[in-house]
Order: C-alpha cells, then sequence, then structure tokens
C-alpha cells in the first residue's frame, strides 16, 4: 500500500499509530482480530519488535554506532544471543548491498546508504508488517529507484507493506493507492 497526500494531511500520525508509537484520538487498532491496548506499553514494544518494521522519516540511526550495530541491536530486542543477532544482521546488510560498510559510523555513510541500514534495521526481525515514513523523501531519483527496489524484494503472502509518499512514481508501484487530506483516508485505486 502506498499513502500520498499533502504535507500534515496525517500520512506520519497514521503509520505512528499503526506502528503502536501513537495512539488514537477516536476508535481502536486490532491486530490479528485483537484490540490493541496502547496503555500496555511493554506488550506493544514487543509486538512492534516482533511484527513491526518502521522506516522512519528521518533515517534515526544511533550515530555512536556502525551500521553493523545499529542492525544487530534491532535483532536483539527479540534475540538476546549476541553472536546470533550479528549473524542476522550480517546477512540482511549483505543482501542490500552494505557489505562493505558494516563497521561505518553514520556520518561516514551516504545519505542513500544510511537509509539502506535503516530499512536493513527494519527488516532484520523478518516482519509480518513494514511502515515506512518517506523513506526515499531526502534522496536523488537514482538512489530513491534503488532503495525502493530493496522494498518491491520483500513483497511476499502475508506481509503489508505501507508506505508514504509524495512521490507518485513510487505511490503508483504499490497494489493499492491510498489518498490522505485532513486526516481522511480514501483509496485512490485497489
Amino acid at each position: 500500500y502506498s499513502i500520498v497526500g499533502p504535507s500534515g494531511s496525517g500520512k506520519s500520525t497514521l503509520l505512528n499509530i499503526l506502528s503502536l508509537i501513537d495512539r488514537p484520538t477516536n476508535g481502536h487498532v486490532k491486530l490479528e482480530n485483537t484490540d490493541i491496548k496502547f496503555e500496555d506499553k511493554n506488550k506493544n514494544d514487543l509486538i512492534r519488535a516482533n511484527k513491526i518494521g518502521i522506516v522512519y522519516q528521518q533515517n534515526n540511526l544511533l550515530n555512536d554506532f556502525t551500521a553493523i550495530e545499529n542492525v544487530c541491536l534491532a535483532n536483539l530486542t527479540i534475540n538476546n544471543n549476541k553472536n546470533i543477532a550479528l549473524d542476522n544482521a550480517t546477512t540482511i546488510l549483505k543482501k542490500i548491498g552494505l557489505s562493505n560498510r558494516f563497521n561505518h559510523y553514520p556520518s561516514q555513510l551516504s545519505g542513500g546508504e544510511m537509509q539502506r541500514v535503516a530499512i536493513a534495521r527494519a527488516l532484520v526481525n523478518n516482519p509480518d508488517i513494514i511502515l515506512a515514513d518517506e523513506p526515499t523523501g531526502s534522496l536523488d531519483l537514482e538512489t530513491a529507484k534503488e532503495v525502493f527496489k530493496i522494498f518491491e524484494k520483500q513483497k511476499k503472502p502475508n506481509r503489508l507493506i505501507i508506505f508514504a509518499t509524495h512521490n507518485r512514481f513510487f505511490a503508483n508501484k504499490a497494489d493499492c493507492q491510498l489518498e490522505m487530506n485532513n486526516g481522511s483516508i480514501k483509496i485512490i485505486n485497489a
């Protein structure tokens, strides 16, 4: 799914609610036919770690950690074994073409490389749901296309991918396009 709409229309807010970071002011959220209780932060943290991969608008990499450490930390949330987490981080970083950048800090990476590390962090736990907020927004077109290919390769049965974008080129590649305006959603095509 792609979500398009003007700045301030609610795209990021919707993704934050779907990722269990923000709570809705009205209504409720269900995951696997279970109501989410937003007051149960610990349970929601576990759900997010196990089921939801998030790519933030600003990559939110930890500046004092290398690329592999940023990805490894995400895997340690569900797996307390450092060696397994390092293996998983290594595997996903290799898959997205960053095997030569494992030990580089965010300040030593290009914008596209930082975004790919952020995507690897979102994918390392093999989530059922991938949410991405403007994953290509700050990238030049060629780098954005490379980054978008990573998302296209993640499509599989029983996996939901939702990304917000201002770029109609990428929005049109989604199986279903949604448009937000003033907090309301309408289906453009399905």
